[in-house]
């Protein structure tokens, strides 16, 4: 008999009662809530299951919500091939709080957790070998925090000077210009203009 969400949602619920939070099915996908403290448990019990047997990891996505207590969110998607399901696992966490990291239980995280740390920030315990791996080694930041501005700190260019790649102060090109969105090519001074003339109309 093939286990459908709801039989995998009991199973859940009735073998991890004290290390899962709470779970849900929306949009015909299983949500798995825990803590960091129960994450490998609950990952190893999807994984080494007979009846589950979520035997590859599909990806591990972050979010950032800045204005709460636990400001991240990460999301672990697992997919078995034997019953063709994927289901998801979420984490919060607080900034600066370190996750272990389940290389030793899927190595396919290895980058992936490395793209988390390299754009949120968020440390993984025992990684072996923690770097970032979409920026350069002098990025500064972690560019998909909300809180990230859109220009970056540092710009990078060629310097035909010191014949090498040079690190810059972002510096912006257009100065900030105050229109008045009646007329965005003439900006206001025109209006200031027809003030002046209308003015001196009534003087006369």
């Amino acid at each position: 008999m093939d286990l459908k969400l709801k039989d995998i949602d009991q199973l859940v619920n009735s073998e991890l009662t004290s290390k899962i939070k709470k779970t849900s099915i929306t949009f015909n996908e299983l949500l798995i809530e825990t803590s960091d403290e129960d994450l490998i448990n609950v990952i190893l019990f999807l994984k080494s299951h007979d009846k589950l047997k979520f035997r590859q990891l599909i990806d591990i996505a972050g979010i950032d919500y800045p204005e709460e207590e636990k400001r991240f969110k990460l999301i672990y998607l697992l997919l078995s091939h034997e019953k063709n399901i994927r289901i998801k696992i979420s984490i919060n966490l607080e900034i600066g709080k370190k996750i272990p990291t389940i290389t030793k239980i899927y190595p396919s995280a290895n980058w992936m957790e490395r793209e988390v740390f390299d754009m949120y920030g968020i440390d993984f315990i025992d990684h072996p070998d923690l770097r970032r791996i979409l920026t350069d080694y002098n990025f500064e930041g972690h560019p998909l925090r909300k809180d990230f501005p859109l220009t970056g700190f540092k710009e990078v260019r060629y310097s035909e000077e010191k014949k090498k790649v040079i690190y810059e102060p972002v510096k912006l090109e257009q100065n900030y210009r105050d229109f008045d969105f009646e007329s965005p090519w003439e900006g206001t001074k025109y209006i200031k203009e027809l003030k002046e003339k209308h003015i001196d109309d009534k003087k006369k």
